[in-house]
């Protein structure tokens, strides 16, 4: 009677449970973000609503909008400053669904249009069903941020 680990079989295994443990040690959430462990930064969906509204119902979170154009100048702020800071991504990473939306592009026009957008950048929370909860325009800073980011979590 032969046994069925045989070294043959090891050879075989041993190869896929290495994979296995490389791909478990990734980090990789269920959302199927590739996240480090504490981002020093705020984390974004890019350009897609409907990708961060499924991933809000999903997680039961509310959901971050950066509304922005490329060539507007606080919004290049906002993400070189404030998006940076390790506070601000600590807790907008851990609380929120985070999309960045170009305004001007894909889904843009339409939801600007929909969510009567004037000025940019608009910072806009919604609840999981995408209703909106607390918006701002402008420039703020990321204590203002997580004020502001607290203040639509208390609604």
């Amino acid at each position: 009677m032969t046994c069925f680990f045989t070294s043959r079989f090891y050879k075989y295994l041993l190869p896929v449970l290495m994979t296995g443990c490389f791909l478990f040690a990734n980090e990789t959430s269920f959302t199927g973000l590739n996240l480090p462990a504490s981002p020093s930064h705020i984390v974004f969906i890019e350009d897609s609503w409907t990708e961060a509204l499924k991933q809000a119902k999903f997680q039961h979170k509310y959901i971050f909008v950066d509304a922005y154009a490329s060539w507007c100048g606080p919004c290049k702020m906002l993400k070189n400053t404030t998006f940076t800071d390790a506070k601000a991504a600590a807790f907008y990473n851990s609380n929120f669904i985070n999309v960045s939306i170009d305004m001007e592009k894909g889904q843009g026009p339409a939801l600007g249009a929909q969510w009567g957008l004037t000025a940019y950048p608009t910072l806009i929370i919604f609840n999981p069903e995408g209703k909106p909860v607390l918006g701002t325009v402008g420039f703020i800073n990321a204590s203002e941020l997580i004020r502001f980011g607290k203040q639509a979590l208390s609604k």
